[in-house]
């Protein structure tokens, strides 16, 4: 069994992991600096559900859940340099998954700092900490939005990823030249996952799901953007949580076969890899939205809305590599997926419907 720190785990994907990874055995620390992007109490909850109580958690300290001896939590931001480096030292992690970031691509164009904070300078001391007390794995959040203006679909990791459309993006993929940056000169092992639109129970208010679900209930008109002609690679976070799980005991090998004059940007002769992780089956979003009308048994007021600066019509995985390395298998239909978040809603949110 490995000892694993897991970045963000007072969010949404951290969270089912830590507790996928505590299951299976592992001894995982979580670390969050719970900020306020959205609704604190919700992160909060998401610890309780760990056994982590709220009334303990302080700054730098470390709480154990009250459920698992193997699992402890940290409050800790990213940028903490000084403290992120005496918790390497002290804990000797095997393994470090890297899921906290400030997300959320509408966000980077209002608040463009707290994107360089978090997710350049706060990725750089997780890469720096990684170096100077050596990890067996680094696997970090990129995001399928790197893809940017790319329209060749299914998106492949081989394809070039130079026109990103938000700062969100641009982070992500900066994060990937830097894991690059610390392979080749540091041999420190990485692997980039790119997610894809990963929803399910305790998923992201401002994600569209718990949108629309929660204005359906409400009787509230939903805002239906690029009027529907959007298609998304939805991916139920119990498939991702997975595929990550698989990883975590398997570093990448520096790459064999790779092409310096016709180079892969996917890999190297480092010991770095990038894969997207999604469905690989995309969805209309108004197939997804009537999808949710029939779990709620209630119909939605469609608000035609023109596209959202920073967006993209279309996304679509092409997780080949994954299978072939981890046999990666996401099997949750979207009516599936949509079903248990609706179900978790009602009764977090004790909705009677």
């Amino acid at each position: 069994m490995k000892k694993v720190l897991v970045t963000g785990t007072a969010g949404f994907i951290g969270f089912h992991l830590a507790r996928k990874l505590v299951d299976q055995g592992h001894h995982v620390c979580g670390l969050d600096i719970i900020n306020d992007y959205y609704d604190v109490d919700l992160k909060f909850d998401r610890l309780k559900q760990s056994g982590i109580d709220r009334k303990q958690v302080a700054y730098n300290q470390l709480v154990t859940s009250k459920i698992s001896d193997n699992y402890q939590f940290i409050q800790l931001k990213l940028e903490d340099r000084d403290a992120l480096f005496e918790l390497f030292a002290k804990r000797k992690f095997d393994v470090v998954v890297h899921l906290a970031a400030q997300a959320g691509v509408r966000y980077s164009l209002t608040h463009p700092q707290a994107y360089v904070d978090s997710n350049i300078t706060g990725f750089l001391n997780i890469l720096e900490a990684c170096r100077h007390h050596p990890v067996e794995n680094l696997i970090y959040a990129s995001s399928s939005s790197v893809y940017g203006l790319n329209k060749n679909m299914p998106f492949s990791t081989s394809s070039n990823v130079d026109h990103p459309v938000s700062l969100y993006a641009a982070t992500k993929k900066s994060n990937e030249l830097m894991a690059h940056t610390y392979s080749h000169l540091f041999g420190v092992p990485t692997i980039g996952l790119r997610f894809f639109t990963v929803y399910g129970p305790w998923g992201r208010p401002d994600m569209a799901l718990f949108l629309f679900t929660k204005a359906i209930l409400a009787g509230e008109p939903i805002e239906v953007f690029n009027h529907g002609n959007m298609e998304r690679d939805f991916t139920y976070v119990d498939d991702i949580v997975g595929g990550i799980e698989r990883m975590v005991g398997s570093p990448h090998p520096a790459g064999e076969g790779w092409n310096p004059a016709s180079p892969d940007p996917s890999f190297s002769t480092a010991p770095y890899k990038i894969h997207n992780i999604g469905n690989s089956h995309p969805v209309k979003l108004t197939s997804f939205i009537e999808a949710i009308e029939k779990a709620l048994g209630k119909k939605a007021e469609w608000k035609m809305m023109p596209m959202q600066a920073g967006d993209v019509e279309k996304t679509w995985a092409d997780v080949s590599s994954l299978k072939r390395d981890y046999n990666y298998n996401p099997n949750t239909p979207v009516e599936t997926g949509i079903q248990g978040f609706v179900d978790w809603y009602r009764e977090y949110y004790k909705v009677e419907i």
